[in-house]
């Protein structure tokens, strides 16, 4: 389904339409504030696994992200992080930046590396974040950028929608997509160390 949101107002019926889907295990592929992301509920198993046979990884390996819709959402899922972190985070979210954190039990298992750290991300987007504070839950994300495609593919919802119809359950299409992804910054020890240079300038 190619459901179109209004990126400013995002309608209530719509935005519920969506959650029922990940509710019930459903992928969507969403705008952000960077480029188009593919992703499900951080709880849903089944959905992950279907993720990462998508795009042929080992989910045990796969760099998946977790959006949240703010700050203190992020601190369930972390282990607490120092002030100059904090700060850092506060002035730069909602936006294009991924910050590397040191997780807690909270992180489902199937997220659990050997490194016990988590992505998480909070876009500057309305309609992910107003799906994600009615999910209740963060979003497991992860990009659908490929170096091989030509950049429309990463751009444009209608053309993303051609090719993944048949393997996600909803494309929104919310405008237009940017073509850089987030600038990730890990946050793992006392210094804040960029680690990909992207749309996020500090």
């Amino acid at each position: 389904m190619l459901l179109k949101i209004h990126p400013e107002t995002p309608s209530l019926r719509q935005i519920k339409k969506v959650v029922d889907c990940l509710n019930s295990g459903g992928i969507i592929i969403y705008p952000t504030d960077t480029i188009y992301g593919l992703g499900c509920d951080i709880f849903n198993s089944k959905a992950i696994d279907k993720i990462a046979r998508l795009k042929g990884i080992k989910k045990e390996k796969a760099n998946f992200s977790f959006l949240c819709h703010d700050l203190s959402h992020i601190s369930d899922f972390t282990k607490p992080f120092s002030n100059p972190v904090y700060k850092l985070m506060k002035s730069c979210l909602p936006g294009p930046f991924t910050f590397i954190l040191n997780g807690n039990s909270n992180v489902p298992r199937i997220f659990q590396s050997k490194k016990k750290t988590v992505g998480i991300r909070v876009p500057d987007n309305n309609i992910i974040l107003e799906i994600i504070r009615e999910l209740g839950n963060p979003i497991m994300s992860t990009s659908i950028h490929d170096d091989d495609e030509i950049v429309e593919y990463t751009t444009d919802p209608e053309l993303i929608y051609e090719r993944y119809k048949d393997k996600v359950d909803i494309v929104i299409n919310g405008g237009y997509g940017d073509n850089q992804p987030s600038t990730i910054i890990d946050c793992t020890t006392d210094e804040a160390i960029i680690i990909r240079e992207g749309k996020g300038v500090l």
